[in-house]
């Protein structure tokens, strides 16, 4: 709207002037992010201004996320269809939790998680550091569970440093290339009572580059905060977030990142539904 210099006022007007009455707010918060179109009318709105800002077919709509579901978000118990259906049929979270993937961290739910990661001049990830609100579905929770992958096995070192809780087991399974990492809470929590964790998967040199980082979950998130950090003599070409319904899904909603002036790229979704939300990016021909 800015390049075709037309006010929010003015579009609209030209949305009335087709039987499409929305508000200046809405419009205002559609454009700075706040919120997306999701109803009928809504939608139509969209469609409508494609063609008043002269854009090929679909390209609003094609930047709309998931929906929101509606109505307050509740924890649930996460029993293994809704593992499945993130993770999909013999995953690599399956393979390495075995029978346990069943109750895998059914009595806890992710609420919000912030993960900062942190490159190399190698072009590899060398740091994983993970913030997150958990809130107890049943009494009696106690310890969270965590499959963290990683590019390359050769590493010359792996640690887990827990910063918030409590360490607990920490298995290396090089053969599906991922930790199984166990965070202790230090008691049992109350139904709905929350708690907070902190950690770091610290890794060592290597010589396999990094691509792309994902994060799964299982329910809608209240927040989930991406931040890569790139070594400034190792920038990549360009950055992408997306989203996929299932782990090997196709991409949807892919948008492109800017690094900013600390060679950093982040998203935060609007919206945050049950499924894998991950950022790639591309490193420029040697």
């Amino acid at each position: 709207m800015r390049q075709r210099g037309l006010p929010l006022e003015r579009v609209r007007e030209r949305l009335e002037a087709r039987g499409i009455r929305i508000s200046l707010a809405t419009l205002s918060y559609w454009q700075r992010g706040r919120s997306q179109p999701e109803r009928a009318q809504s939608l139509r709105a969209v469609d409508a201004l494609e063609d008043i800002l002269a854009l090929p077919t679909g390209a609003l709509r094609s930047l709309l996320g998931p929906h929101r579901p509606r109505g307050r978000a509740v924890c649930e118990l996460q029993d293994l269809s809704a593992s499945q259906r993130v993770f999909g049929e013999n995953s690599t979270v399956e393979q390495a939790l075995g029978a346990a993937f069943a109750h895998f961290n059914e009595d806890l739910c992710s609420v919000v998680i912030r993960e900062t990661l942190r490159l190399d001049e190698r072009r590899c990830i060398r740091s994983t550091s993970v913030h997150q609100v958990l809130r107890a579905t049943r009494d009696g929770a106690s310890r969270l569970t965590v499959v963290h992958c990683i590019d390359d096995t050769s590493a010359e070192s792996i640690d887990v440093v827990v910063r918030c809780g409590k360490p607990g087991s920490v298995r290396f399974l090089p053969e599906l290339r991922c930790i199984i990492i166990e965070v202790l809470l230090g008691r049992e929590l109350a139904r709905n009572e929350t708690a907070v964790i902190d950690y770091e998967v610290l890794l060592g040199p290597s010589n396999v580059p990094s691509t792309h980082h994902e994060r799964r979950t299982r329910v809608h998130l209240r927040e989930y905060l991406l931040h890569v950090y790139f070594h400034p003599d190792a920038l990549p070409a360009g950055c992408h977030r997306y989203y996929r319904e299932q782990i090997g899904g196709e991409k949807r909603n892919s948008r492109r990142i800017a690094l900013d002036v600390s060679h950093s790229a982040h998203m935060l979704p609007i919206r945050c539904p049950a499924g894998v939300h991950g950022m790639s990016w591309e490193w420029p021909a040697d």
